[in-house]
């Protein structure tokens, strides 16, 4: 069973979009509560949002499979990323909205765990890296990034309203000083849409592992408030409301090239 799907590009650009994928094993479905099992947390449509890239030689990288039976985004040994702040985990428990992911009784044990690590984030990791390796013999240097989306607001994990573009380089370890001024300069001369740079999500696990500017290989991720491209309730993609924001994605990462 393939876990996720890879288009191999020519150009040393590189967008894994860890959350795509929405798929559940069927055994795993009356496990979860009803509201868990429409996978709200998705970071709905970003493979048809992202598709754009092919045209730019860019190689993507897409989970089939829901961040609820594992998140490629946190680190096999489920380390917090955010300590002290809510968050979800390897195998996330909770909804961004605090709410259960599973019935009573039916959380995965650790058994189960390690084999979703072995199953589903493995070969993802194993494809991600190995791309990374392919495109960096190819070009000397390589850019991956990130593409995730979320509701705009979830007190659960953050106050307030999260702006609408949310650029992460793990606090600036993740890539070049130039490569975030660039596309800093990107955000700062548009007006359509609110943006910060390393503010509430500064970037997962997959952004601050891989991210290794010494060695030619920069990481960025971007957070997107799903309400630039989307209905936020009933998770339909809206067209026009997508090519407006297609075009400010180009810009990002034509500067990566």
């Amino acid at each position: 069973m393939d876990v996720f799907t890879l288009h191999r590009g020519t150009a040393p650009l590189l967008v894994s979009l860890p959350h795509d994928g929405s798929d559940l094993p069927p055994g795993l479905v009356p496990r979860l509560t009803e509201a868990a099992q429409r996978v709200p947390d998705t970071d709905w449509h970003v493979g048809r949002l992202y598709e754009f890239a092919r045209g730019l030689g860019a190689s993507i990288l897409r989970a089939r499979f829901s961040r609820y039976v594992i998140d490629l985004n946190r680190p096999p040994d489920d380390v917090s990323l955010y300590p002290g702040q809510n968050t979800t985990g390897l195998c996330p428990l909770h909804r961004f909205d605090g709410g259960p992911v599973y019935r009573d009784g039916q959380q995965p044990s650790v058994e189960e765990i390690v084999e979703r690590v072995q199953f589903f984030w493995r070969p993802y990791h194993d494809a991600l890296a190995d791309e990374i390796a392919r495109l960096h013999a190819q070009h000397g240097h390589v850019v991956l990034w990130e593409g995730h989306s979320i509701r705009g607001e979830l007190p659960w994990l953050f106050e307030g309203v999260l702006p609408d573009l949310n650029l992460g380089t793990a606090a600036g370890a993740s890539c070049t000083p130039a490569l975030q001024a660039r596309l800093q300069a990107v955000l700062e001369r548009q007006q359509d849409y609110t943006w910060v740079v390393n503010g509430r999500f500064k970037g997962g696990y997959i952004t601050r592992n891989y991210g290794l500017p010494a060695q030619g290989i920069e990481a960025v991720q971007l957070e997107l408030a799903q309400r630039t491209y989307m209905d936020e309730d009933s998770f339909d993609y809206l067209p026009e409301r997508a090519g407006r924001l297609q075009a400010r994605l180009r810009e990002l990462l034509e500067c990566c090239l």
